[in-house]
């Protein structure tokens, strides 16, 4: 059942995840505190995605579906966020006090979003958070997809209203899911992530897959850290951490190709060479102290920026 003490709202981009949503949209109707209103933009579906929303569309008045043109062909990043802004333009964001962009090729736990609020609302300096995202390997075994505690997670990303419209909400690029988390810790906000059985979620698609390949989607990583701002040294650290894990050495020089590939032909940045000189000190800090080091001592630096 909502809660008229705090209101959210989901919106949810997709195109043709027939295979998964169902999964997804049973998962949210069985939480302990539904969304107050589920805003899902089908960005153009030609499988049998727009007839399974109508089903749950007739069964719950909270859930609202949004038809977008087909533009022929699935987009990630600067698509996403563009059919995500479709479903926030239909909306008044002072009406809610959370707002989460949810993907739907997910299965959460019955109480995920109750907690999540529960942690904002006892540190409201938190501006955006998440649960873990784990994935079935091809053992059959659930594995986490092992991403760090001070970022939140780009499918399933909750924020405080307050933290997003001071960030100014998402870029419309690749990178979007990480540039936000910076902008909101320079700010003074605390971006978190929780990895604990009751927020552990089943990601059905994979992180850095693609509806090509996973070089595709490794590639695709590598050119939004470009687009971020990351320094070069940082992303060859990172690439070799990731080479740890399938598909071994090739899924590391994947993202390399898409970094130096996109600085070889001079691509554009992020407009924000501020954010950018902030992300690059971050990054200096976190690879000779250790990421959460690094950003307990930003966050603690910063912590006058917030104001309750």
């Amino acid at each position: 059942m909502a809660n008229a003490h705090r209101p959210y709202v989901l919106i949810s981009p997709c195109r043709n995840e027939a295979e998964y949503m169902r999964r997804t949209l049973d998962s949210v109707v069985a939480q302990s505190e539904t969304p107050n209103l589920w805003v899902i933009v089908d960005d153009g579906s030609t499988d049998e995605t727009p007839n399974i929303l109508a089903e749950y569309v007739a069964r719950h008045d909270w859930i609202r579906v949004i038809q977008k043109p087909d533009r022929g062909h699935r987009a990630v990043g600067p698509g996403v966020i563009e059919a995500f802004y479709v479903g926030l333009e239909t909306i008044d964001l002072d009406d809610f006090s959370y707002l989460c962009k949810l993907d739907l090729d997910l299965d959460l736990p019955p109480r995920y979003f109750e907690l999540l609020m529960d942690r904002l609302v006892e540190n409201p300096r938190i501006g955006t958070c998440s649960g873990k995202a784990y994935f079935k390997n091809s053992k059959g075994k659930m594995e986490s997809e092992g991403i760090t505690d001070e970022m939140s997670l780009g499918m399933t990303k909750m924020f405080s209203v307050r933290c997003f419209q001071e960030i100014g909400g998402f870029v419309r690029e690749v990178m979007w899911d990480g540039i936000d988390c910076h902008k909101a810790r320079k700010l003074g906000w605390t971006p978190r992530s929780w990895d604990v059985p009751e927020l552990r979620f089943d990601h059905l698609r994979p992180m850095g897959s693609s509806q090509n390949s996973i070089y595709t989607g490794r590639r695709r990583h590598g050119f939004g850290q470009y687009y971020m701002g990351t320094h070069p040294v940082f992303m060859i650290a990172s690439a070799i951490n990731k080479s740890r894990v399938p598909p071994y050495l090739l899924g590391g020089f994947a993202m390399l190709q898409g970094y130096f590939g996109a600085m070889l032909k001079g691509t554009a940045r992020h407009n924000d060479p501020d954010l950018r000189r902030f992300i690059r000190s971050y990054q200096w800090k976190a690879l000779f102290r250790g990421k959460m080091n690094a950003v307990t001592q930003i966050e603690d630096a910063r912590a006058h920026l917030w104001k309750p």
